[in-house]
């Protein structure tokens, strides 16, 4: 099968990749764009360690092809940061010590900060329901909703 030419922005930057068309948008993001912070942890959209926002929307990316992002905006968690400025949910997480062996931290930052750019001020009960599709073995939960919470609480202050 011929490789397809794929245009795309990604965390802001046009790119171009080829890859094949049964290739996923994990797989070419980790190896065709060497942008390894999506972590494979299922393949099968149950973990959600892949989450990237596609066009404004949480989406595994182990469940979409790579050819299917052509001339749309994939942002990634090599985005959040800005250059060596953390994003608050990451100086949150280093603060709660939200995460333990980093498989799942990509994904549940994705989501958090999907989540905070809809609703700014989730209830707890809002942002364990927006995660129930990120799994962690690790944590137990409870410091990444701390940090989650106090993020919220941060930004909205800051205004």
């Amino acid at each position: 099968m011929n490789n397809i030419h794929v245009r795309t922005k990604v965390n802001g930057d046009e790119v171009d990749f080829l890859c094949d068309p049964r290739e996923t948008l994990l797989d070419c993001l980790r190896d065709k764009l060497h942008l390894t912070g999506s972590k494979e942890g299922c393949g099968t959209g149950d973990c959600g360690a892949c989450s990237v926002v596609l066009e404004g929307r949480l989406v595994c990316a182990c469940l979409v092809l790579g050819v299917e992002v052509e001339g749309q905006t994939v942002d990634t968690v090599e985005g959040i940061a800005q250059g060596q400025d953390l994003h608050p949910l990451q100086e949150k997480f280093i603060k709660y010590a939200a995460l333990q062996c980093g498989i799942c931290t990509p994904g549940i930052l994705m989501a958090t900060k999907n989540l905070l750019e809809r609703n700014p001020n989730p209830t707890e009960t809002e942002v364990r329901y927006w995660l129930a599709g990120n799994l962690c073995r690790c944590t137990g939960y409870d410091k990444i909703i701390r940090a989650i919470m106090d993020t919220a609480a941060d930004m909205r202050e800051a205004g």
